[in-house]
């Protein structure tokens, strides 16, 4: 017997260190040839570890949420073989390892109603083993509900139905048992939520946010979008994004210093001539930003498309590291939750994030001062104060109100 040494590989240029996020073995368990070993994250996407030999795990690493150099050790495994054996398979341990990113896994629901026994169970009832599962247990302590008072379902054990349907009858009678105060848990921060946490501490602590909100009249832009949809054939629906993202694109080439990113370290400010939009999308594994490239070389069609292909690809797990880099502005909207107004995070080392805000009917003065029903918007936009003016933000969300509000400018050349 052999011991063969799985040191972490180069996942990733320029990363120095991975955090892990999940263990799929052991010490003690054997672990098959290409077997999933752990899931590793770095700052751009988590990585399955595949052990390369069968054998038995002797060591691990560390603890989830614990940071991992490239380079050393992540398990020792047992194998069969003498020693050079072993030092010849560790020197084939593969360089890069496959990219895919893990999304949670949502629990299921019991959807069971069974009926619950409207008086306790005799004494010599209750003297009987309760046959319920620890989740169960643990949630009729949180309730202060005593199992045995329960007719259990037909197979003698207690389910979460059977608890739902006993606090129905009781609550119904007025005389349901208090619940007790659940008690705190402690979850360690980790993976996705440790990223997110990590950035957007590093973005308030190392930017000067300032924020600046505007009220757009979107009636004929809803309108406008109206027709589109009703006219468009095969082509995607519309959402109001795209067409926001026209605008943004159409007003940015006069405030370039908007769409650029800043290097305070080196002390230098990028201003990119090409428009890498960021679309914050909220996902099971936390908020992620995959990036629609060129997106001022694509019509409003094009934009619809590729931000339902991105949002589904960062919702499955599916972004490439690719596409979730290289941002030189970025959009976030709470869609229906929305809001009256936001002051969104700026993603550093952007230096502006825009949010559009729910829309609202509200009655308005015309020119010719008589009231109509208007579709209004309040349109945030968040900047970094050590690149962008106040009177450049301001301006540039005007410029962006006028488009919207005149929609036939958006397709205008």
């Amino acid at each position: 017997m052999a011991l063969f040494k799985f040191r972490l590989p180069d996942i990733g240029e320029g990363i120095a260190e991975a955090e892990i996020v999940a263990w799929h073995v052991k010490v003690g368990d054997r672990i098959e040839e290409d077997a999933n070993l752990a899931d590793m994250m770095t700052d751009k996407a988590t990585v399955e570890m595949e052990s390369p030999v069968t054998g038995i795990v002797v060591e691990l690493a560390g603890e989830v949420g614990d940071m991992v150099p490239i380079g050393s050790t992540l398990a020792v495994i047992e194998v069969e073989g003498e020693d050079e054996a072993a030092e010849r398979v560790d020197a084939e341990t593969p360089d890069v390892a496959t990219v895919k990113e893990i999304l949670p896994s949502r629990p299921a629901g019991e959807g069971d109603t069974r009926e619950a026994r409207e008086e306790p169970l005799p004494q010599g009832e209750r003297e009987k083993k309760v046959l319920a599962s620890p989740a169960v247990r643990a949630r009729a302590t949180d309730l202060g509900i005593d199992l045995s008072h329960i007719k259990p379902s037909e197979d003698g054990r207690l389910r979460h139905a059977d608890l739902d349907a006993y606090l129905r009858y009781n609550s119904a009678n007025g005389f349901g048992t208090p619940a007790a105060p659940r008690a705190d848990e402690a979850i360690k921060v980790i993976g996705m939520r440790r990223r997110i946490a990590e950035n957007m501490a590093a973005s308030k602590r190392n930017i000067p946010h300032f924020t600046y909100v505007e009220e757009i009249d979107v009636t004929a832009l809803e309108a406008m979008r109206a027709d589109l949809n009703d006219n468009r054939g095969a082509k995607p629906k519309l959402t109001l994004l795209p067409l926001m993202i026209v605008a943004i694109c159409k007003a940015v080439p006069a405030f370039p210093m908007i769409n650029a990113r800043y290097d305070d370290e080196a002390g230098v400010v990028t201003r990119s001539g090409a428009v890498h939009l960021g679309m914050a999308t909220q996902t099971d594994a936390g908020l992620m930003v995959p990036v629609i490239r060129d997106a001022q070389a694509r019509n409003v069609w094009q934009l619809a498309s590729e931000i339902v292909r991105l949002a589904e690809a960062a919702r499955t797990g599916k972004a490439t590291s690719a596409e979730m880099s290289g941002g030189t502005l970025t959009i976030t909207s709470l869609g229906p939750l929305g809001g009256i107004a936001t002051t969104p995070v700026i993603n550093r080392p952007e230096v502006a994030i825009i949010g559009p805000n729910r829309i609202v009917e509200r009655p308005v003065f015309g020119a010719d001062d008589k009231i109509y029903r208007a579709k209004l918007m309040n349109l945030s936009i968040s900047c970094d104060h050590r690149v962008v003016d106040g009177w450049d933000a301001a301006s540039f969300v005007q410029a962006v109100r006028k488009l919207l509000e005149t929609p036939v400018l958006l397709f205008a050349d």
